[in-house]
């Protein structure tokens, strides 16, 4: 069974007589553990795609069901429900507040649980050593490098352990050796068993995943599957028997 199912999925925006569509009639499914990366030329609809998939916004056509929940019958609070435990988001521009150390950047989505702030502030002190940035919990984003930054998105997506992690051009804003370390970051999680997605415009990391899909004005173009590869070099392949 699917763990991620797009059905003819469409996207259009605008009104008063004037509309542009991202996405048309896109249907895929995405087993769990799959590491797929989403690629295509600015205007394809990748980023649309993904805030659809993430449970930012609801498709205007189709339908899009995760673990078996149509997110079209959820209300607007049980969809906000859904995706804090569910999905964790990973942006280019690393969304982090500047006058927040590394530290309490993590413990942001933590703010409406409930226990002491003692067990937040280890729980977000274990995150970052977990992506490699022990040591360095005090420090604002200006302290921090690009690659340190996108370190702690990280850190902060994997606050509820989701079994979904999304990113939005991960290593757009990073050198080459950098970006690397982070798709290296993203190969060990996936070795752990998270299902990743990535939108990227950079077709040289297709080869960190186990599945490829390239869009093109909208609509699914191509959609691979890879050689399996080493859990923890560059993602885990997928058998033949659970690509469903």
């Amino acid at each position: 069974m699917s763990f991620i199912t797009l059905e003819e999925l469409e996207m259009t925006y605008g009104s008063n007589g004037t509309s542009a569509t991202a996405l048309r009639g896109v249907s895929v499914a995405i087993a769990r553990g799959e590491y797929a990366v989403i690629t295509g030329e600015s205007g394809a609809g990748k980023s649309t795609l993904l805030c659809i998939l993430g449970g930012l916004q609801l498709p205007t056509g189709g339908r899009i069901t995760i673990d078996g929940v149509d997110l079209s019958t959820l209300r607007a609070d049980a969809l906000a429900d859904f995706r804090g435990k569910t999905i964790g988001f990973v942006f280019q521009a690393y969304h982090l507040l500047p006058y927040l150390t590394a530290r309490e950047n993590v413990m942001v989505p933590m703010a409406p649980e409930k226990g002491s702030a003692a067990g937040k502030w280890a729980r977000a002190d274990a995150l970052l050593a977990s992506v490699g940035l022990a040591g360095k919990e005090e420090r604002l984003p200006s302290q921090l490098s690009g690659g340190e930054c996108q370190r702690v998105a990280i850190a902060r997506a994997l606050v509820h352990d989701p079994p979904i992690l999304l990113a939005d051009e991960p290593t757009g804003n990073l050198d080459s050796g950098t970006g690397d370390q982070i798709l290296d970051l993203f190969a060990r999680l996936h070795g752990q068993g998270k299902t990743i997605l990535v939108v990227t415009h950079n077709r040289a990391n297709v080869e960190r995943g186990t599945r490829s899909i390239h869009l093109r004005d909208g609509r699914v173009d191509e959609d691979r599957f890879l050689a399996a590869r080493p859990a923890g070099q560059a993602g885990r392949g997928i058998p033949p028997e659970r690509r469903t």
